[in-house]
């Protein structure tokens, strides 16, 4: 145990090893793990990790672990009865499935070594799981261990919560929130019961919960008027050419997306440092425009409720006319990440979308890295957001992409129409004008949606 006092709170990362997977994939899960941990402002000091073929239905751990566990935290280790917790045969069936798969010589735990005197040893407060606890698993690991705990689930939303800035992304995030939270509200002891008879009433849960219902019903009445409006905006851009950046979380998207054009949007080296979508035009300006718009990260096993709340960001990416696919290279995980970004696309439907695989942050790996990079994905763009060649050659790719789906037309703008020759020059490339009787003549490329939308107005 560490003998320094720490100003962030000490964390226990728990993670137990399912046959289907991998010791690379465990490690990979618990450093990931590690990192959220420390996006939330903990300090993560130790790891208890087993391998079973299961979860124990009700502590995750086997009680030779769970001892283990809370030696660190300083809890007894076992899940201490309450004055009506009672003896089942379910509690009994789980019981004897945990010493069942308990790990050969586990089933004894070393007692916990004594500071020296005159040191004051800090122990970890929380627990992190690399699982979904049930309500019933998360009271017993807190019984157990004396510490809080919490589940991968809880993490990530909570992050999200920090991080949340806009209006949308604040209902968002907590609609997730009370999704995850109303199922595990529960009684306290204090006789928190407001009923005063059998039949009388409900209980301080049941109104809690019915609040719950009450707030989720009205935030998604609001958050649906503002997808409305976000829809509207969308249907207005749709002649325009749009790119957007996605990937897991931390890729460098948006380094990418202030490099592109300009704007100021958080860079920050942390998980989930962006909630909400950002669109900008891509900078210098051509012609026509291209927005690009920066989105949420993706991580494995992100929440579904956080999936489904964050449906405007995800529709960014299906309504895009190139999706740029951002990957850390740096990051020995990237193909795993990579992976995790083509599902969540292929859920929405958005991977017929034309893409571009970009590996970004390739200034961290020497020249033989980037040469295996090259030969496993020719395909691929290798870039660092922070060197301007490299942003300016991607800039390039971009308007070759669009140049072989645009069209040359003819149109005729009327004199009389004269003051919305703007539109021409904000939605295709004017490549010759000249004038007669009946008004200016221009030659334009463009999209082949957008010229027939200017031909309609114009009536030519």
């Amino acid at each position: 145990m560490p003998k320094t006092l720490s100003a962030r709170p000490l964390a226990v990362l728990v993670g137990v090893q399912l046959p289907d997977v991998s010791d690379a994939e465990h490690a990979a899960d618990l450093a990931e793990l590690a990192r959220l941990v420390k996006t939330l402002g903990y300090d993560a000091v130790a790891t208890v990790s087993q391998r079973r073929e299961g979860l124990a239905s009700g502590t995750v751990l086997g009680t030779g672990k769970l001892k283990e566990l809370a030696q660190l935290t300083g809890g007894s280790g076992v899940i201490a009865s309450g004055a009506q917790e009672r003896t089942s045969k379910a509690r009994e069936r789980w019981e004897s499935a945990d010493a069942a798969h308990e790990e050969p010589g586990d089933e004894e735990a070393a007692p916990p070594a004594e500071d020296a005197p005159g040191e004051v040893a800090q122990r970890p407060t929380i627990v992190v799981v690399d699982h979904e606890l049930s309500p019933s698993q998360l009271r017993n690991l807190e019984k157990a261990t004396g510490a809080q705990v919490l589940d991968r689930t809880g993490v990530i939303v909570d992050i999200f919560h920090r991080h949340a800035r806009s209006h949308e992304a604040r209902m968002q995030v907590e609609i997730a929130r009370l999704n995850y939270l109303a199922p595990r509200l529960r009684e306290s002891t204090g006789g928190r019961e407001r009923q005063q008879g059998r039949g009388s009433g409900d209980s301080a849960v049941e109104l809690d919960r019915r609040k719950i219902r009450d707030r989720l019903a009205e935030l998604r009445e609001g958050l649906a008027a503002i997808q409305k409006d976000q829809d509207q905006r969308r249907y207005a851009r749709r002649d325009q050419l749009r790119v957007a950046l996605v990937g897991y979380t931390n890729a460098g998207k948006s380094s990418l997306m202030r490099a592109l054009t300009g704007s100021e949007v958080l860079v920050a080296d942390q998980l989930f440092a962006t909630l909400d979508t950002t669109v900008r035009a891509l900078q210098p300006e051509s012609r026509p425009r291209v927005l690009v718009s920066d989105t949420v990260g993706f991580i494995q096993k992100l929440p579904h409720d956080l999936v489904a709340s964050f449906r405007s960001t995800l529709d960014e990416a299906l309504e895009a006319s190139l999706l740029l696919y951002v990957v850390d290279a740096s990051d020995p995980t990237w193909n795993t990440q990579l992976e995790v970004t083509r599902t969540v696309l292929r859920e929405i439907g958005a991977d017929a979308v034309p893409s571009q695989l970009l590996f970004n942050k390739v200034d961290r790996l020497d020249a033989a890295a980037q040469e295996a990079l090259r030969s496993r994905h020719p395909e691929a763009m290798l870039l660092s957001a922070h060197r301007p060649e490299d942003v300016g050659l991607l800039r390039e790719r971009i308007l070759s992409a669009f140049a072989a789906s645009m069209v040359d037309a003819d149109l005729v703008i009327p004199y009389a129409s004269q003051s919305r020759i703007s539109e021409v020059y904000e939605h295709t490339t004017v490549l010759s004008e000249s004038f007669d009787e009946s008004g200016r003549k221009l030659r334009v490329r463009g999209l082949p949606g957008a010229i027939a939308r200017l031909t309609q107005s114009f009536g030519a």
